[in-house]
């Protein structure tokens, strides 16, 4: 067995409820808490609520909702000058992943001298952070597990900042806070969370490892179940954990066996075309799967079968690709890029772009050129 590592978030509290209960863990945050969000959360009622909550013990509590999708390095600055001008002494995201991310980023730039243009990248943070707790209300991307924060640079570009610094103290997982979440956005990031998994579980990473292709599994078991009820019946609390937990272990598996093509290629839809994160993904999934087939096609038979009860004891890869592409369709999912308004002549610069992401494509089991990109891209077109 090959040597490898595993860290992840060393405190995680999960339970319906559990949100209610945030100032017993809120202790380590010191008395002026900053917390995290976008302004859909603070129109939902659930910021001001958990606001109160720690009012209520005793802490002072400044709020940011400025977070938006895909974040760029303006709302950053933003939200770290706030923390630093409110002299916070802790940091809650609350919100999906780009709350999150965010919320990372800024306990760790309102702790240390450091700029954000000088920790992109592997392991560039130094740190110290201030500390900091994650509350996701979303089941999909995992952030509350992981030590990447992606930014959007520029026009078109997304950068990430990857450290152990950015593991929270504590992530809090409330089924409850979900419930809400409208089906279109249940599906996409239920599907990131599945292809998380999927990658993980095939990552060609020197890191890859028994104990994430494990975790994958497991969530692959919980989100295949869960994710054609959490879309079409939202209310259903079962699901919607299943969903959360799910989305967590993928999000434990993919940290420390990083995910590979189906999200270098999905990155340039979100940074060109404003498609959402898990959208993207659930576009390119069966194309790069299907490219992917002839070294890891064993692979995909045995996750078809966690996904799909049905398909156990060896399907061929293509009935997996096939039955993923019909839950999306199942899902609501748009099927085509040119559904989402990506026209034809923009594919060059989608497969450029695509292959700027080598912090991505190196975990790929198949190396991906820039024709095989483009390929691909046509294929989802």
């Amino acid at each position: 067995m090959n040597p490898f590592s595993f860290a992840t978030t060393p405190r995680v509290i999960f339970g319906a409820g559990s949100i209610t209960r945030l100032p017993e863990h809120a202790a380590a945050l010191g008395p002026c808490i900053l917390i995290v969000s976008d302004r859909g959360m603070v129109e939902t009622g659930l910021v001001p609520q958990v606001a109160e909550i720690l009012h209520r013990a005793g802490h002072a509590v400044v709020i940011f909702d400025g977070v938006v999708a895909d974040p760029p390095e303006s709302v950053i600055m933003e939200a770290c000058a706030m923390a630093r001008g409110c002299d916070a002494t802790g940091v809650i995201g609350l919100g999906g992943g780009s709350s999150l991310d965010a919320a990372k980023l800024v306990a760790l730039l309102a702790g240390t001298p450091q700029e954000l243009g000088d920790v992109y990248g592997i392991g560039l943070a130094s740190g110290p952070r201030l500390p900091l707790l994650l509350a996701p209300t979303t089941a999909g991307t995992g952030s509350e597990v992981t030590p990447i924060a992606i930014v959007t640079t520029g026009a078109h570009e997304k950068k990430g900042v990857v450290s152990p610094l950015l593991l929270p103290d504590i992530a809090l997982l409330d089924p409850e806070t979900t419930l809400g979440l409208p089906p279109a956005p249940t599906a996409a990031t239920g599907v990131d969370a599945m292809v998380h998994a999927i990658e993980a579980f095939t990552s060609a990473s020197a890191n890859a490892n028994p104990v994430s292709r494990a975790l994958a599994r497991e969530a692959l078991r919980l989100l295949g179940g869960a994710i054609a009820r959490a879309v079409h019946q939202g209310g259903d609390l079962e699901a919607r954990s299943d969903m959360l937990l799910g989305s967590m272990l993928a999000g434990q598996a993919f940290a420390n066996a990083p995910v590979a093509a189906v999200h270098a290629l999905a990155y340039p839809l979100g940074g060109h075309f404003g498609i959402p994160h898990g959208l993207s993904n659930a576009l390119v999934l069966t194309h790069v799967m299907r490219f992917n087939a002839p070294v890891c096609g064993d692979a995909y038979a045995l996750l078809g079968g966690d996904i799909f009860p049905a398909l156990a004891g060896g399907s061929e890869p293509q009935a997996v690709i096939d039955a993923i592409t019909t839950l999306s369709a199942d899902l609501g999912l748009a099927p085509r890029l040119r559904d989402l308004g990506v026209p034809r002549e923009a594919l060059e610069t989608l497969a450029d772009d695509a292959m700027k992401q080598t912090r991505l494509l190196v975990n790929n089991p198949r190396e991906v050129t820039r024709a095989d990109a483009l390929a691909i891209y046509e294929a989802a077109w």
